[in-house]
């Protein structure tokens, strides 16, 4: 009968080891997807921030033109919209996606970018004033990635911000956006 009843016990003591495991990975998972508050140092470019704890956040699901290396057409414009929208000091929320990874090769943070203040989600918004395209890199489409693409195509045909300024970019949500050199 001992027998029998340690067995009891050590199975019990099992099945609540993996009751708390399975309850850990749940939390877990769950503050994956949290949000977490930061404050901004400075915009590097349209699509890149840089944090005051010395982090760089890469704007999931968008694209900016580039304004290093090979300057880009609207690029320059781009970079002013973000500097506008988070000047230094401004309290953001980060929202990781799901859909993507976390982090970029370049070591990055990819996260939306919302303003403490008032709610506004930058990703969406310079997707909204055509200072960004939608960008779903390997073809990843995340929470938002409906609404990025209306927006996107809505601010095309009002030829508003790069699609404006920079005649036949192309419109391709699975590759970066690529609006031609700076005039």
């Amino acid at each position: 009968m001992n027998e029998r009843k340690k067995s009891r016990q050590l199975l019990l003591l099992v099945l609540a080891l993996l009751l708390v495991l399975a309850s850990t990975a749940w939390v877990t998972k769950g503050r994956s997807s949290a949000s977490q508050l930061a404050r901004i140092d400075h915009v590097v470019d349209g699509d890149t921030v840089a944090l005051t704890n010395g982090r760089h956040v890469r704007l999931v699901q968008i694209d900016t033109p580039e304004i290093y290396f090979s300057p880009e057409c609207y690029g320059r414009q781009a970079s002013a919209i973000t500097k506008r929208l988070l000047p230094p000091g401004t309290k953001v929320r980060l929202l990781s996606e799901p859909a993507t990874d976390s982090v970029d090769r370049y070591g990055r943070l990819l996260r939306y970018v919302v303003r403490a203040r008032d709610g506004l989600d930058v990703n969406v918004q310079l997707v909204r004033v055509g200072a960004a395209a939608p960008y779903f890199f390997d073809y990843r489409r995340g929470r938002y990635a409906r609404l990025l693409v209306r927006l996107g195509l809505r601010a095309r045909a009002r030829h508003l911000g790069l699609w404006g300024r920079c005649p036949g970019t192309p419109w391709n949500p699975n590759a970066g956006v690529s609006t031609g050199a700076a005039r």
